[in-house]
């Protein structure tokens, strides 16, 4: 894959990639925006309703 290189050991196996950010950046922040997403599933979550309230109450404060 052009772009993308991977870095092996002595014996040929992989252990980390190398990717071009300038071909591959909007992808590989697809992957991380997934994997924090992922990490954050099992937090609780804030109802739409209430999280806009609060927002607009930092608003109406100047912050």
């Amino acid at each position: 894959m052009k772009g993308v290189e991977f870095v092996v050991d002595d014996s040929g196996k992989k252990k980390a990639v190398l990717i071009d950010l300038e071909q591959w950046g909007e992808l590989w922040e697809d992957f991380c925006d997934v994997l924090v997403s992922e990490s954050r599933k099992k937090e609780p979550t804030v109802p739409w309703s209430e999280l806009k309230a609060e927002m607009k109450k930092g608003v109406q404060k100047g912050g």
